[in-house]
């Protein structure tokens, strides 16, 4: 069993910071691509930024240059550094990691059960 759990989310005020994580446990042979995803209401479930285990990024246009993804191999642990958070950024934020457990060959998707993030006055 492989399980992702996020936390860091929460209320914060236009221009502020939050800092996410997301940890993975379980029978972990190995951790690939790790990812966040968000979905605001009534929106669909976006890509927001990405990390392969050779520490190249990817980030959604909306939130280059504001957020920062990172990870931390020892501990099978990914972040996310919220800058300059707006209203617009408000939404359920998701982990997301590719991994090979020890149980099982392929590489698996695995979500997180998400976390809120309400950027609001």
């Amino acid at each position: 069993q492989v399980q992702l759990v996020e936390s860091g989310g929460g209320l914060v005020q236009p221009g502020g910071s939050l800092r996410l994580s997301c940890a993975a446990s379980g029978s972990i042979f190995s951790i690939h691509t790790m990812r966040w995803y968000r979905q605001a209401p009534g929106k669909q479930r976006e890509l927001v930024a990405a990390i392969s285990s050779g520490g190249s990024t990817n980030y959604a246009d909306s939130v280059r240059g504001r957020f920062t993804i990172s990870r931390d191999s020892a501990k099978d642990t990914e972040y996310l550094q919220m800058n300059s958070l707006k209203p617009e950024d408000t939404a359920v934020y998701y982990c997301n990691a590719d991994i090979q457990s020890r149980r099982y060959g392929g590489l698996v998707g695995y979500w997180g059960q998400g976390t809120q993030v309400t950027v609001s006055s």
